[in-house]
């Protein structure tokens, strides 16, 4: 017979509930995290299955060490959505009760009465799954990055106008080389054009160095508003900080994308992948990443685009009827998949290239 698991999971424990096909509680409790807890899992299900594919368990996480070892001892797991989680637990009390217990008694019955609606997680290979955990950490320190380039945009504006001048981007090179010898509007008047070339040389500039010096210094002497001297001394300390966070995030962006080259070459679909117009190595991994290599994973192409976010919802209702786009979707694959999407519904216009005389017959 089958059992379905609800499995309810926090940083030290996870809470089990173990029911038959007809409903009735089979056991569970209150799990350790790490080997004992999943041994302890297998002895609570192996008292009523012969195999491991007997076994059907519903859990709100597709990734840990505890789920993947369920994963791999052949259990059906499947990733549960919390927010589905919540609105199967308003079938069972309208109170608003919420416990860890009571929320794997209806993972559990969730798995027994709709399993069927709720994806198995994929089963990918070992590869695929290291290009995802370098892809994500490569995109999520860049949005890191970008948080903090922001926060440096809105303390120069407050105080020093003319940095924002000197630099459109301030992620450049340049722009981090100079603010970390000029953080003020004093510092940024008084740095001399020789001073600001050298910075820019060790920050990797390595053409026309003087003449955007030279425009460097222009922008940061032109006459501005200033802020108190003390205020503009805290300031300053903020920019420093801020600049030395950006300049390593930089690096470690630049490590962890070279790493992820490494690793997505080595796939055998990254070919195939880097084949399509407008993927290079950054998006396709991406792409390979969250949409994972198994080729079981999606029943169909519809589910590949639910999953991305690019397929519409349709609200109809007797003479109602409306298309929205979809936002319950994989954030990160959307990132990648609706900007590709509309460079290629809105191609550049074809240029021809310089003609070349024609051949010869001779």
């Amino acid at each position: 017979m089958k059992v379905f698991v609800g499995h309810d999971w926090a940083e030290a424990h996870h809470d089990v509930h173990v029911e038959d096909g007809d409903g009735r509680r089979l056991g569970g409790g209150r799990l350790p995290d790490g080997l004992e807890g999943v041994a302890r899992f297998h002895e609570l299900v192996a008292l009523h299955v012969d195999t491991a594919g007997d076994v059907v368990v519903a859990t709100e996480t597709d990734r840990g060490l505890f789920v993947g070892a369920l994963v791999a001892a052949g259990y059906t797991v499947l990733a549960v959505n919390p927010m589905s989680t919540s609105r199967y637990r308003e079938r069972h009390t309208t109170s608003g009760a919420k416990s860890d217990p009571g929320d794997a008694k209806v993972l559990a019955g969730l798995a027994r009465t709709d399993g069927h609606n709720h994806r198995p997680i994929a089963g990918d290979s070992e590869l695929a799954e290291a290009v995802k955990v370098l892809a994500r950490t490569h995109q999520s320190l860049i949005w890191t990055r970008q948080r903090q380039l922001n926060q440096l945009r809105s303390m120069l504006r407050e105080f020093y106008p003319a940095a924002l001048e000197a630099f459109e981007e301030l992620g450049h090179s340049d722009a981090l080389a100079v603010l970390t010898i000029a953080p003020t509007p004093t510092l940024g008047r008084q740095v001399s054009a020789s001073k600001i070339a050298s910075a820019l040389r060790g920050g990797g500039r390595q053409r026309r160095v003087d003449e955007r010096a030279e425009q460097i210094r222009t922008a940061l002497r032109t006459d501005q508003l200033a802020a108190p001297p003390l205020l503009s001394e805290a300031m300053g300390s903020t920019v420093i900080a801020l600049v030395a966070i950006a300049t390593e995030l930089t690096a470690q962006i630049g490590r962890i994308e070279n790493d992820l080259a490494t690793s997505f070459d080595q796939h055998p679909d990254a070919e195939i992948i880097r084949s399509l117009p407008g993927l290079g190595m950054i998006l396709g991994a991406r792409v390979l990443a969250e949409f994972g290599d198994d080729p079981n994973r999606y029943a169909d192409a519809k589910c590949r685009k639910n999953y991305a976010g690019t397929s519409p919802i349709t609200r109809a209702s007797g003479k109602s009827h409306v298309v929205l786009a979809r936002y319950a979707r994989n954030r990160r694959l959307a990132d990648v998949l609706l900007p590709l999407g509309l460079r290629h519904a809105h191609p550049q216009p074809w240029s021809p290239g310089p003609l070349r005389p024609a051949p010869s017959s001779g």
